[in-house]
């Protein structure tokens, strides 16, 4: 019986979603190479990495080309931006990844709040602001909480959950001084966050699992609004009928894009806020797994990454899967935060399992020892039977890894 050739795997970003990607494939039977482009060091652990811009469709073309790539996956929010996923299709070549036009919604807010408006998709009180006057004359008459930030989120935005008008006004002045294009402001939702992931090729979606998410910097959800402090899953809370309605709104949503000929292929993050038992609302998109999603979600799927991602390309996925399947597992992660950059990270070799951990972009002295970037450095991860279980590996986990200043939540999966 002859042997199936394997194949090269381009990956476009350089995060913590695609380190996790990155080893993922790196331990398929099914792939040859992984390249990453641009990468990182940490990611040159398990790929080649190449130094091409994410934002450069016509490099990244020329490379896959010339060394043979059978996939590209395109998960940064950069690269789905710079249409490298059309570009690819519009040159026979086969990626995973949603089109520019198709992933507008879901790469800025104000985009994705006015889909939900018109597709009746149940989202908190938001305006869309591109001066700062008309921004601080609508929070004068908005209740508080409101939450702020730009139209774009990424590590380096501001966000903030303002409790008062003073607060609010200097959180829009921050941000037109940083000369954002757009802000975008919205009521705050109290309840309990989670994000329920999708994938598709633009026609037919499936489900992949729910996941309980925690932004903010300080236990009991105070302190900082960042990009995710840690999460768990698969998130119980969420019910079958919610799951439902969820996907409901989702199907609608992909229906509508395909009416305008930009169908999302991808993987797809809807963001929710539990407000009662089975009642939601929705916040907005993200374009593929977040970063400190992304190794935990991979961990808890029992599907062959490869050949899952390869048949929604090549258009197969509805006749290949009536569902996704999961390990179940239970999986909980935490985000290891620095105020300050240098600092040497210890403790790491006495990790069980070297792929628990996965690094934001940081890098490592001459002593192979990981040093502080300021913000988020470290995902721990860690899978078990039961969550509680998972919780006690993942603290015990946190325990040994140690740097000055070292800060995360201590209270996920309470």
């Amino acid at each position: 019986m002859s042997k199936v050739a394997k194949k090269n795997i381009l990956i476009v970003g350089s995060s913590a979603a695609e380190y996790a990607l990155a080893a993922k494939f790196s331990s398929c039977d099914m792939v040859d190479k992984v390249f990453a482009a641009p990468g990182n060091k940490m990611i040159a652990e398990y790929a080649e990495c190449v130094d091409i811009r994410e934002d450069s469709p016509q490099e990244l073309l020329e490379f896959a080309l010339k060394n043979r790539i059978y996939l590209t996956v395109a998960s940064s929010v950069n690269a789905i931006k710079a249409d490298i996923g059309g570009f690819f299709q519009a040159n026979d070549q086969l990626i995973f990844a949603p089109s520019a036009s198709g992933a507008q919604f879901a790469t800025g807010r104000a985009s994705g709040k006015k889909f939900m408006y018109r597709l009746h998709i149940p989202t908190p009180k938001f305006g869309v602001f591109e001066k700062e006057q008309p921004a601080t004359d609508y929070i004068k008459n908005s209740p508080m909480p409101v939450v702020i930030g730009p139209d774009e989120v990424n590590e380096n935005s501001v966000q903030a959950a303002c409790t008062t008008v003073n607060l609010a006004k200097t959180c829009i002045s921050d941000l037109f001084l940083r000369n954002e294009l757009r802000v975008v402001i919205e009521e705050f939702s109290g309840g309990t966050e989670f994000t329920l992931y999708v994938i598709t090729d633009g026609y037919h979606v499936l489900p992949l699992l729910p996941v309980r998410d925690y932004k903010f910097l300080e236990d009991g959800n105070a302190g900082l609004l960042t990009c995710g402090m840690g999460a768990f899953a698969p998130d119980y809370k969420v019910s079958d009928f919610v799951v439902n309605c969820v996907m409901n709104n989702v199907r609608n949503l992909l229906s509508s894009l395909e009416k305008r000929q930009t169908p999302y292929m991808g993987i797809l993050g809807i963001d929710c806020v539990l407000t009662a038992e089975d009642r939601f609302v929705t916040l907005g998109f993200t374009p593929f797994l977040k970063d400190h999603h992304a190794p935990l979600v991979l961990d808890l799927l029992d599907e062959n990454l490869f050949t899952l991602l390869e048949a929604c390309a090549v258009g197969s996925f509805a006749d290949d899967y009536e569902g996704i399947k999961l390990n179940g597992l239970s999986g909980i992660s935490a985000v290891l935060y620095s105020r300050t950059a240098g600092n040497i990270i210890t403790g790491t070799e006495l990790l069980e399992d070297e792929t628990d951990l996965t690094p934001f972009n940081i890098s490592k002295n001459e002593y192979l020892e990981y040093v502080t970037i300021k913000g988020r450095n470290l995902i721990l991860t860690r899978t078990a039977s039961t969550l509680t279980r998972a919780k006690e590996l993942l603290y015990d986990d946190i325990d040994a890894v140690n740097f000055d200043g070292k800060k995360f939540r201590s209270d996920i999966c309470n």
